[in-house]
């Protein structure tokens, strides 16, 4: 399939404390993130840079979208390749680094997928579906660092 798709997304400010942005220190980070059809999602920045730490940031939501974005493709290849997933658990970790100027980039992300298969004999190719999966995530394909993965696949018969 190919084609252009487009993603509307609508994120409001609501951290204004009646002040504005008269100083750094005037209003807080918070904002919500709205999607026609859906739950909106509330969000921050990361407490390191005044945000609220009870609420989503921009950085957990990158790194999230890595995640779940492989985590489709890869229940698609197996699928078609016959091998049968009754779980998946990722614990993805990106790592982000600020320069001296106060910007910063992501200079990796590793996923840690755990994955549970049907029959023992699937977890060899099930694992090797991983790299394919990284291959065809539109995600990782938009990014300038290494996507990293170290899954650990189990199977509920052992035989």
């Amino acid at each position: 399939m190919e084609g252009k798709h487009e993603y509307s997304v609508k994120v409001t400010w609501t951290g204004n404390c009646g002040q504005g942005t008269s100083d750094y220190k005037s209003y807080n980070r918070d904002h919500v993130v709205s999607i026609e059809s859906k739950s909106d999602i509330l969000g921050s920045s990361d407490p390191a840079f005044r945000g609220d730490k009870t609420k989503h940031n921009p950085e957990e939501l990158f790194v999230s979208s890595l995640s779940t974005c492989h985590m489709l493709w890869y229940l698609h290849l197996c699928a078609q390749a016959g091998v049968v997933v009754t779980e998946y658990v990722d614990n993805a970790i990106g790592v982000m680094e600020e320069d001296s100027t106060g910007s910063g980039r992501f200079v990796k992300v590793t996923l840690n997928p755990m994955v549970t298969v049907t029959e023992a004999s699937m977890i060899s190719e099930a694992n090797k579906l991983h790299k394919r999966a990284n291959e065809l995530c539109f995600i990782a394909n938009s990014v300038n660092f290494p996507v990293g993965h170290n899954p650990n696949t189990v199977a509920t018969n052992y035989t």
